[in-house]
């Protein structure tokens, strides 16, 4: 039987390396042809097993760090979903730059050692006349790093978490004020049943990786559907373009097999043959191997598919958890805004009075005001503990100052601070009272330690976001 490395030296059969080739050899079987390759064939071969390996495999000791590092007995989702997207990193984070060409700093490292590898192996084996075997078994680490990716994205999607449903403080923000990620973020973000489609498309794809026989429909899926978002992710600007190119690279890698084929039968419209390498699982330790390796990747599935749901419904990890002021939600206009006993009339260029308050369901306050806001230009998809961190709704625009507030229903206080990492300096301490049902009054100290008396009148008005077309709705 012909193994998956040649040597002239006598192996020693009772080694650990001896024994994994002997089993992991042998799944093609010997009676099935092995065409020798042709010289460019096996070069290319050699590059792309070892850039991919350097690009799949967990060579970063700080995939162990954050592993070892979870908390398994309270374990988040985004745990998991950290892991699943994490990549190699020759160069450290902190040193390459946050757009533009140099984020791939790493891969060319993969690349120069890839090619230099490439000729290394090609002087050193030089009577090896093809590598099926070894092809094989980077298909399946392709096949299932590929479905690992494309599940965790899925899920989220599936559970409308990654995009969620755009905040009343967005609505009123002006178009001109988002960048472009996040315009993308919240179209996509207003049609929660079409992100759980898109979820449902890429678990798709994720499970026909998972068979062999049904990889090439899988590929053809994410050329489809993650194609398009690699696109997006360069051209919105949204920050994960070294991610999304490289599920589109695994994905080439995989289509690039059945490229000749598919050529012959839907343009040539020839006779075309299928796939010549047909595993052979009759050894036991591949059997088991093969089982253990599904398992895993089961169990991984229903693990996070689990926690997923469990943080859409009881706590989404891009929005705030405490509840907002009761009935308070809503916009309000500025009435009356006196500051240190000096009435200020409504102004759209004076930087301290304010033109409109906004109470979100949850415990942000957002205050329009022609005051400098300095953007937030993280995307947001971290995980934060405290309200006051969950910054989802203030990242990528600009145009409205966004405070976490503290609400003491029984004295009637409010203690607000900017949710803005650039401006958590600022602190308002408020009073509040309810004349009507459509008044809040609030009175007390701001930002800067001056008095401020603010009048605040809401606003009844409809939302053909939440209304749709299928009803009748009068503005």
């Amino acid at each position: 039987m012909e193994y998956l490395f040649m040597s002239s030296i006598q192996p020693n059969t009772n080694s650990l390396w001896e024994k994994g080739r002997r089993h992991f050899g042998s799944i093609i079987k010997p009676n099935q042809p092995k065409p020798e390759w042709k010289p460019w064939e096996k070069y290319l071969f050699r590059f792309f097993f070892l850039f991919l390996s350097l690009l799949i495999l967990p060579l970063d000791w700080k995939i162990y760090r954050d592993f070892f590092a979870i908390d398994w007995a309270h374990l988040h989702f985004h745990d998991l979903f950290r892991l699943s997207r994490y990549q190699n990193q020759f160069i450290p984070p902190e040193h390459l730059p946050q757009w533009g060409f140099g984020q791939f700093a790493n891969w060319a490292v993969a690349l120069v050692v890839a090619l230099l590898g490439a000729v290394i192996w090609g002087r050193i084996d030089v009577n090896r006349k093809e590598y099926s075997v070894l092809y094989y078994w980077l298909r399946v680490m392709v096949r299932y790093r590929l479905a690992l990716v494309l599940i965790t994205y899925g899920f989220i999607k599936l559970f409308p978490l990654q995009m969620p449903f755009p905040s009343l403080s967005n609505l009123f923000t002006n178009y001109g004020d988002f960048f472009a990620w996040k315009i993308y973020f919240q179209t996509v973000g207003i049609a929660p049943k079409y992100q759980s489609f898109l979820g449902f498309v890429e678990i798709l794809a994720a499970f026909l990786l998972f068979n062999r026989r049904t990889t090439t429909f899988g590929v053809g899926l994410i050329f489809g559907f993650i194609g398009n978002v690699a696109v997006v992710n360069g051209l919105y600007d949204v920050g994960e373009q070294v991610l999304s190119t490289f599920i589109v690279l695994l994905a080439a890698f995989l289509l690039a097999n059945d490229v000749p084929r598919l050529y012959r039968l839907l343009i040539e419209e020839g006779p075309t043959y299928a796939n010549k390498i047909i595993p052979d699982f009759s050894d036991k330790v591949l059997r088991n191997f093969r089982l253990g390796l599904r398992s895993a990747f089961l169990v991984f599935v229903a693990l996070f598919a689990y926690k997923t749901f469990s943080n859409y419904v009881t706590d989404p990890y891009k929005i705030p958890r405490t509840p907002g002021l009761k009935n308070a939600y809503g916009y309000y206009r500025v009435q009356e805004f006196i500051l240190n006993q000096d009435t200020i009339p409504y102004s759209r260029t004076d930087p301290n009075r304010w033109q409109d308050v906004i109470f979100e369901k949850w415990s942000t306050l957002t205050i329009k005001v022609n005051r400098p806001v300095k953007i937030d230009f993280t995307s947001a998809e971290a995980v934060h503990e405290k309200d006051i961190d969950r910054n989802y709704e203030l990242a990528g625009h600009a145009g409205r100052h966004y405070f976490y507030y503290e609400a003491d229903t029984v004295n009637h206080r409010l203690a607000l601070q900017n949710k803005n990492k650039n401006h958590r300096s600022e602190k308002l301490f408020l009073n509040y009272q309810r004349p009507n049902d459509s008044t809040l009054v609030l009175s007390g100290i701001n930002e800067n330690q001056d008095s401020i008396r603010v009048v605040l009148s809401k606003v009844n008005k409809k939302y053909m976001f939440f209304e749709g077309r299928r009803k009748a709705v009068k503005i």
